[in-house]
């Protein structure tokens, strides 16, 4: 293959490439930061689809079923591609990807921004969807590469800035959409530009390291001497992880959708008191997200996964007979332990199948993405059925499948460390 041959030599003789060990030993803050800030910068993008709901409905005089529609195909192409995309980087990597996809998003916030039919919502969404797409698997595979093996610690730094933009999203969009209107959204396509540059510059970091994994294999020792559990076993430590994606998701739906709506039926607060309840949850799961990876790198992922979904159990239980001030304490524990959850589950599962790290980024935060969906609707339902408080009490008990953690192969890494 003549391409092999020559990107070695061009790895080996061009002076403007790094070299091997610059590009492909210790960690790379620079990249890690890029990284999470674009993923600050995408997160920001696709919040502003449910933020600007309310104003699309009135405008446009929208059914909640038109509504449910534009979740639908957002979180179709948000989630269900990831994996096929991740899947596809694997057998070939393209650094360039990751900028390519931001275009997707631009193309979608400009046209959300000038759109009046649901036909054309519905296209806007499905663009901004297949964006994130393409962002998560392959951001989160050069996250790992860019780890210098601390790949838990990677991880929950590109995770926090997710969270960033997920909660900095709903404000702007509150300041600048809302009194300005729907074609204001068009200002954030400076968002996805600014994304464009900064992923561009990812990309060419990218393409050097797998010239400098062909010359001088780098990267493959990080995963190659590591002796795997069977495929049985790696199938179903994937299904027991799902499961684990699954009732973290569910019960940070409970929260993150309706914990005003609780504070307000339960104790009569005000909107503004509840709304100060809900930013001190989120900035608790902001801190649990960016502690998760780092513990896991030194004591080990799998005591990480138990404690974060198992751990949380004795805070869910008393938390819906808790009063007004123990409620909104016990929110921050139950904050910070369960989002320490998924950057170990990550990185767990990219150890489980190390020649798949596309595949796996794709599979769990589509996954991820889905339940967050799916539980927001369902336990929508069921307070409809019942009523909040008893969405609490039926909640409270989902990290009980943290139990299943127990069931997860143990995985000793062999890594080199500088």
């Amino acid at each position: 293959m003549a391409t092999s041959s020559n990107s070695g030599a061009v790895a080996e003789t061009e002076p403007s490439r790094q070299p091997a060990t610059a590009v492909g030993e210790g960690t790379v803050f620079a990249v890690l930061a890029a990284l999470s800030v674009s993923h600050m910068l995408n997160d920001i993008m696709q919040s502003l689809i449910p933020a600007v709901y309310p104003l699309l409905k009135e405008q446009y005089h929208l059914t909640f079923t038109q509504v449910g529609l534009i979740t639908f195909t957002f979180q179709l192409t948000a989630s269900l591609l990831q994996p096929l995309i991740g899947l596809s980087t694997d057998r070939k990597p393209r650094p360039y990807s990751l900028a390519t996809g931001m275009v997707f998003t631009l193309v979608g916030l400009i046209l959300l921004s000038m759109a009046h039919h649901f036909v054309l919502i519905l296209i806007a969404a499905a663009l901004v969807g297949i964006g994130s797409s393409v962002f998560h698997p392959e951001a989160s595979r050069v996250a790992r590469m860019a780890s210098g093996g601390r790949h838990g610690f990677a991880q929950s730094l590109f995770q926090v800035g997710g969270n960033a933009g997920s909660a900095i999203g709903p404000l702007l969009a509150a300041f600048i959409v809302v009194p300005w209107g729907q074609a204001s959204i068009a200002c954030f396509s400076i968002a996805a530009v600014v994304a464009m540059v900064v992923l561009f510059a990812v990309g060419r970091w990218y393409e050097a390291y797998l010239h400098a994994r062909k010359s001088g294999r780098l990267s493959a020792a990080h995963d190659s001497h590591r002796t795997g559990p069977s495929r049985a076993r790696v199938i179903s430590a994937i299904v027991i992880l799902l499961l684990l994606i699954f009732s973290k998701y569910f019960y940070l739906a409970s929260l993150s959708s309706y914990y005003t709506f609780y504070l307000i039926d339960r104790f009569g607060v005000s909107i503004p008191t509840a709304q100060i309840y809900l930013f001190i949850f989120l900035g608790s799961v902001a801190a649990g997200t960016i502690a998760g990876g780092p513990v896991g790198d030194r004591i080990g992922f799998k005591a990480v996964i138990w404690v974060s979904i198992l751990g949380v159990l004795p805070f869910t239980l008393v938390l819906p007979y808790a009063n007004l001030f123990w409620t909104g304490v016990l929110t921050v524990p139950i904050g910070v332990i369960l989002a320490s959850a998924f950057s170990a589950i990550m990185v767990y599962a990219q150890e489980l199948m190390p020649s798949r790290v596309g595949l796996v980024a794709g599979l769990f935060f589509g996954f991820a993405f889905g339940m967050g969906g799916l539980g927001a609707a369902v336990l929508g339902w069921l307070a409809d059925k019942t009523n909040i408080q008893f969405v609490y009490r039926v909640c409270s008990f989902l990290p009980l499948v943290g139990l299943l953690a127990g069931f997860l192969p143990n995985l000793e890494k062999k890594r080199a460390h500088a």
